[in-house]
């Protein structure tokens, strides 16, 4: 019988999965959840929540621990968690992944940054922040990002049992893909070996953000504008699909680009920025400027469609976006 490392006032020890459709969260968690009742002899539950049931929307798997004696009878979402899996380091942009976290919880991250970086991206006070190339080490293995998310919560949460984990990924692979199986467990091994952390203490005079329940509005009826305005609509000018890129990314090459349109025809969130210009006669034609990189995705059908390899597929780089996105003019918004 383990020991769980630390409990809330209800005892239990709960980890939060903050991810978008597609990365594998809701099976890590279940899978969490399994080492922790088959392999170890804790009581444990897992569930996962989210909206559109789409790759790239956000989701949240939630896993609570506790005593064999302790009865789990709160399938409440976990607001304040002992250790957090954030399996796309842009979710930041948009999510607080950080909400609820004590000064002593755990923060892992799937990023090339290091902690201090990743500190000032996340606001973060206080707390430990460990940092593992999740999609890097997918991608080389030609396996998932969980697996490698797996790999360093295990080296995080010392209760549960690696070995175990490594059993239950052999039965949920060999009998449908078997050949998944190898590159599975190397994926899961180097998440746990090839994880880093830092801990960061509060400093003298601070104190962490008050707990805010992460269901509250911020719209209500005392912090409404009169008149009931809304001041910002969510539409798809405002929309940064960034987030839901997962380890890809299109490059353009102008000097190759025929201006055909094919990639603008299979692009499906209107990422692509055109302008009228002059062609070498003298009539107005449509010419291709660049990628608006806060609507792509990453789904890679534009490179499929190109003819003339002007638009190739490579790893994403932090910053390039940034630097290289050719944004779009909407006249009519701000």
């Amino acid at each position: 019988m383990v020991t769980l490392p630390k409990v809330n006032e209800l005892g239990f020890f709960e980890i939060r999965l903050e991810s978008i459709g597609g990365l594998g969260a809701n099976l890590a968690g279940k899978m969490l959840a399994e080492a922790g009742v088959m392999g170890v002899g804790l009581n444990g539950v897992s569930f996962s929540s989210y909206g559109s049931e789409k790759k790239g929307s956000a989701v949240k798997a939630h896993i609570r621990f506790c005593d064999i004696d302790t009865r789990i009878r709160d399938t409440s979402p976990v607001e304040r968690p002992h250790v957090i899996g954030v399996f796309h380091e842009n979710l930041s942009k948009t999510i607080n992944v950080i909400s609820g976290m004590h000064e002593d919880s755990i923060v892992l991250v799937n990023s090339k940054k290091s902690p201090e970086q990743l500190k000032s991206q996340l606001k973060l006070k206080a707390g430990i922040i460990a940092v593992v190339d999740a999609t890097g080490i997918a991608m080389e293995e030609n396996n998932r990002v969980n697996m490698a998310m797996l790999g360093g919560l295990f080296r995080l949460c010392e209760f549960l049992d690696a070995e175990f984990m490594k059993g239950v990924i052999r039965k949920s692979l060999e009998k449908k893909y078997p050949a998944a199986v190898q590159p599975a467990l190397n994926t899961f091994q180097r998440g746990y070996d090839e994880m880093s952390f830092q801990t960061f203490g509060l400093s003298e005079g601070d104190e962490m953000p008050s707990f805010v329940r992460m269901d509250t509005p911020v719209l209500g009826y005392e912090t409404q504008p009169i008149g009931g305005l809304i001041t910002n609509p969510g539409n798809s000018i405002l929309k940064d699909l960034s987030i839901s890129r997962a380890g890809k990314m299109p490059h353009f090459a102008d000097d190759k680009c025929i201006h055909c349109a094919a990639c603008d025809n299979v692009c499906p969130d209107f990422c692509f920025v055109w302008d009228e210009l002059p062609d070498k006669k003298g009539r107005p034609q449509m010419f291709l400027q660049g990628i608006d990189y806060q609507y792509c995705k990453g789904c890679l059908k534009c490179v499929q469609a190109c003819p003339t390899d002007a638009l190739s597929s490579e790893l994403e780089e932090d910053g390039y976006a940034d630097g290289h996105r050719v944004a779009h003019k909407f006249h009519l918004a701000m």
